[in-house]
């Protein structure tokens, strides 16, 4: 078995990493100096026109919220960490502080006719991250991180939730070259199913 540590260090520092990301989400959402208001009517015109942005920012927000969730429980499973287990999670908070750039890539150019390269590049990101759902989950399995049988079952199955999200994103990054804003609706409502879903769980748990 690899060289184990404590998972709180690691926790509280992948906290403070998810806590950054949230926050710079809403950092390109502005109003562009280049706007001129000079009335309630260009005022709102003018939140109309950031629309797109807004809606990138609360759909990213919600990603990152439930992936931080995600990352919470993962870390329930076992009492300590591998330093593979320490690298694979490297790579799934590189995923997650990546998500700011496509975000704010996917306001901007939504409703545009460049739109395509927008949304490839958000879901390849979402394809990725599963990557690194799947390498946290294969470094646990491999280290024998799991806490007890049940804890490491969750494990594998986190595993297997991992590779269907690799193949749901990789195919809806595919399928946005062709038809971008199709794809950005069904992204936007697979999250929401995977929002309601975890709080439906959570309750039923409790």
């Amino acid at each position: 078995m690899a060289e184990t540590t404590t998972s709180s260090r690691l926790e509280t520092f992948c906290d403070g990493v998810f806590a950054i990301a949230l926050t710079l989400l809403i950092i390109d959402v502005r109003i562009p100096a280049s706007e001129k208001i000079e009335s309630t009517a260009d005022f709102m015109q003018a939140l109309k026109h950031i629309t797109p942005s807004i809606f990138a920012f609360l759909l990213s927000f919600t990603i990152i919220l439930i992936t931080w969730v995600n990352h919470h429980n993962s870390l329930k499973l076992g009492y300590k960490v591998s330093s593979l287990f320490i690298y694979a999670n490297g790579f799934l908070l590189l995923t997650v502080v990546f998500i700011p750039f496509p975000s704010s890539l996917v306001g901007e150019h939504i409703l545009t006719d460049h739109a395509a390269p927008a949304v490839v590049l958000y879901d390849g990101t979402m394809a990725l991250q599963a990557v690194g759902w799947i390498l946290i989950t294969q470094a646990a399995l491999k280290d024998h991180l799991g806490k007890n049988e049940k804890a490491t079952l969750q494990i594998r199955r986190n595993g297997k939730f991992g590779v269907f999200a690799f193949a749901l994103y990789s195919a809806f990054a595919i399928l946005a070259i062709w038809f971008p804003l199709v794809i950005a609706a069904i992204t936007t409502i697979t999250w929401i199913f995977w929002l309601v879903w975890g709080i439906r769980l959570k309750h039923t748990g409790n």
